[in-house]
């Protein structure tokens, strides 16, 4: 397996992200979207930075029970409830998940299906052989 970050000279780059990744070979994994929430499904503050933490903590729980990590997303979403401060979510990001410059998508939206979620996030990995 192998991902090929793609930043082409055409295009800004950004060491906190990647413009594409092409994947070659490997098992798909897909990580359903993860709120800031605990091992009991409460949610662990009010405050965007400590749920984007917790959210990106349970995503790299999912990853480590595939066997994988940070260095084989190939895709992220980010889904934060409208009018949120993105400088605070990726605070907490570059905290938790470190500099790996997967693609990443971040949306504002109306709500997400939990009312006290202000953060839900998705990936797309490649499991190692």
């Amino acid at each position: 397996m192998s991902l090929i970050h793609l930043n082409p000279s055409a295009l800004h780059t950004n060491p906190a992200f990647s413009q594409g990744v092409r994947i070659d070979g490997g098992t798909l994994l897909v990580v359903g979207g993860q709120n800031g929430t605990d091992a009991a499904g409460d949610v662990v503050s009010e405050d965007l930075g400590e749920q984007t933490a917790q959210a990106f903590r349970n995503v790299l729980a999912v990853l480590a029970e595939a066997g994988a990590d940070q260095r084989h997303v190939a895709k992220l979403s980010i889904y934060l409830q409208a009018g949120g401060d993105v400088t605070a979510g990726y605070q907490a990001a570059a905290a938790v998940w470190g500099q790996h410059p997967t693609a990443i998508t971040v949306l504002q939206v109306a709500g997400l299906a939990r009312p006290d979620a202000l953060v839900e996030i998705d990936a797309l990995a490649v499991l190692p052989e």
